[in-house]
């Protein structure tokens, strides 16, 4: 059993001064299991208790090459001798730019930001000024970051087909009440329902954001069909088409998962793995809607397009595109789902995979959910008692059953068979903890 008492003691002396001891609400993990982390190297982090861990969080995904990356840092360190900030541009933007492009047909024109919630906020913004209308549809559990536009959505926790569709509410509260009447969502997997939407609404409706791949609902995944239905839809009734790629952009491939559905958005966001954990974020997108950008749209910050970060994303993005860095993360994940399917297997417990091997959702259940609505009642009960025993066993996934596991290059051989061997010590753990309640896994 880990033992967690510098971290409980200093999460104690940190909430003196932090709302819940932390900078983020998603890093309390309550009051006795909220970690504080020494350093990290590779595949892995260790905590201010000593405690190791095989890292499959990743900080939710923007490290794709490992913690302190020699080749990065050593990038990031002669992009401090540029300066930092000028409110002024330096050439590296446009490199880096270029090498986005290159890799992203998509991605005509290329801007700036520092957060993934900055990116789609500045999405929105030229997608309300390039169509004029000021209405968006997400797709129900996409997650978009933490702007008030899209901090909205349906409760599914009580509703059954044929019931009346839930109302929508805001994610917490000081939203305000007057963004909701541009918020639409819709299923995944049912270009019907988008369609009917639009045939509605389209007159409104400027934006159809969506996440192919769901980075906060374990990588439920949609169809191929379906993302070229889509791809039809919002051509057929003028609606931009924005693929949020924060947590895919250059993880699931060198052009993100437009590459992977053969599709281009009209926008499109980045920021995770751009730059292996350094802030950086992207919108990009066709000239003529990042045009308006300058003409009309203000864009911009003091932080934007930091000396620091760019130089890290020059790096990252070289390695990503010139060497088998993806390749070989991608292999990885394949040997972490055999292994991991042949323990689940030999206990006779169904379970399903979903996402990218790079970005992977684990289900207990034969057939993986294809929407929100689906997950929401499908078991993830499991899952939930499983995520603290692979914490005491020095594997560090995310407890909440919706986020999905990220891989690095700097997970190895020596990294999968210490995973299996633990993952299959935290199922026997799991499955005697829960007993009789589980008995039909």
């Amino acid at each position: 059993m880990r033992n967690l008492t510098r971290s409980n003691e200093h999460f104690k002396k940190a909430c003196s001064r932090l709302p819940l001891g932390v900078a983020s609400n998603f890093r309390y993990w309550g009051d006795d299991k909220t970690i504080y982390v020494d350093h990290g190297k590779g595949g892995r982090i260790w905590d201010i208790d000593g405690n190791e861990y095989i890292d499959y969080r990743l900080g939710y995904g923007p490290i794709i090459l490992g913690y302190a990356d020699e080749r990065v840092d050593e990038a990031a360190r002669e992009g401090m001798n540029v300066g930092g900030v000028f409110a002024l541009a330096t050439e590296k933007e446009f490199e880096v730019a270029s090498r986005i492009s290159d890799m992203v047909p998509a991605a005509e024109l290329v801007r700036f930001s520092n957060s993934g919630t900055e990116a789609v906020m500045a999405a929105m913004r030229v997608a309300r000024a390039f169509t004029g209308k000021d209405s968006h549809v997400v797709m129900e559990g996409g997650y978009h970051g933490l702007s008030n536009l899209v901090m909205w959505g349906k409760e599914y926790d009580d509703w059954k087909p044929g019931d009346p569709e839930p109302a929508i509410e805001p994610f917490g509260t000081g939203i305000p009440a007057v963004t909701k009447q541009l918020f639409h969502a819709v299923p995944m997997n049912d270009a019907n329902a988008l369609e009917d939407l639009l045939k509605k609404k389209h007159d409104e409706i400027g934006a159809f954001l969506i996440e192919p791949i769901m980075g906060n609902c374990c990588a439920i995944t949609a169809d191929v069909q379906y993302m070229k239905d889509v791809r039809e839809i919002c051509d057929r009734y003028d609606v931009l088409l924005i693929i949020d790629e924060v947590k895919t952009g250059f993880r699931v491939a060198k052009g993100g998962v437009q590459e992977l559905y053969g599709i281009k958005a009209d926008l499109c966001t980045f920021a995770k793995a751009v730059g292996n954990g350094y802030p950086l974020s992207v919108l990009a997108g066709r000239e003529d809607v990042m045009r308006h950008i300058g003409d009309g749209v203000a864009h911009g910050g003091t932080f934007t397009a930091h000396s620091v970060s760019l130089a890290a994303a020059a790096k990252t993005l070289e390695i990503l595109d010139e060497t088998s860095a993806l390749a070989d993360i991608e292999s990885y994940g394949v040997k972490l789902q055999a292994g991991l399917s042949q323990v689940l297997e030999a206990r006779g417990i169904p379970h399903s995979f979903t996402g990218h091997p790079s970005l992977m959702g684990l289900f207990f259940a034969a057939e993986a959910p294809r929407n929100y609505r689906e997950w929401v009642h499908s078991d993830y009960a499991f899952y939930d008692a499983l995520a603290p025993a692979l914490h005491d066993e020095g594997v560090l996934v995310e407890p909440d059953s919706r986020e999905p596991w990220f891989l690095c290059e700097s997970h190895n051989m020596g990294c999968l068979t210490e995973t299996l061997d633990k993952f299959e010590r935290a199922v026997d753990i799991t499955l005697q903890k829960l007993g009789s309640k589980h008995e039909n896994l």
